[in-house]
């Protein structure tokens, strides 16, 4: 059951505005962002953020983005999230089906994850999801395959993912339709 229920149109004028301004031009706002309109002035305050982690301005590739924020999700046992990212992204960036199932299901030494940088991002991940900390070893890894920008981009985005999770999975946002399920990929 959902905890808070989602704004449903006809929406007021300033919550159609930032809905609108949340989503890609002609697509109608997910239930994750139509719970967020229950409180607008945060909602308007993760404006900025959440443009940059999807944004142009991140350092890291499309793909990194999106083995960050799966894998993130998939470790947060987030579905809602995971599967949003996944059907809009995951085919657009480049994940193969065994990719995405290792991402949700597997880890970094999966025979899918052919380039050390992909491993890195799912290590990274594991790491501060496990741990909250980075270890040396790995830590000399990344910055020889990612800048200082890329490494901040990294620890940022997966921290926010974790919170974006914390708040589908805590308000218990329903389901998007035609989303994959975890249990899609067994």
């Amino acid at each position: 059951m959902t905890r808070i229920e989602p704004v449903q149109p006809p929406y007021e004028p300033d919550v159609a505005e930032r809905l609108e301004a949340m989503m890609p031009p002609g697509v109608p706002p997910i239930l994750l962002f139509r719970t967020f309109a229950r409180n607008l002035p945060m909602t308007a305050a993760m404006a900025g953020w959440g443009g940059y982690e999807l944004g142009r301005h991140l350092s890291l590739t499309r793909r990194d983005r999106e083995i960050i924020i799966d894998r993130t999700c998939a470790r947060c046992r987030c579905e809602y999230e995971w599967g949003v990212h996944v059907a809009f992204f995951a085919d657009r960036v480049g994940l193969s089906s065994e990719q995405v199932t290792s991402l949700t299901h597997g880890d970094s030494a999966d025979p899918c994850w052919v380039v050390e940088r992909d491993r890195l991002l799912v290590q990274a991940v594991d790491a501060l999801h496990d741990t909250a900390r980075i270890s040396d070893d790995l830590w000399q890894r990344i910055a020889s395959a990612f800048s200082d920008a890329q490494a901040l981009d990294i620890l940022l985005l997966c921290g926010w993912y974790h919170a974006i999770s914390f708040a589908a999975n805590g308000a218990e946002v329903a389901l998007e339709d035609g989303a994959p399920r975890f249990g899609d990929l067994r």
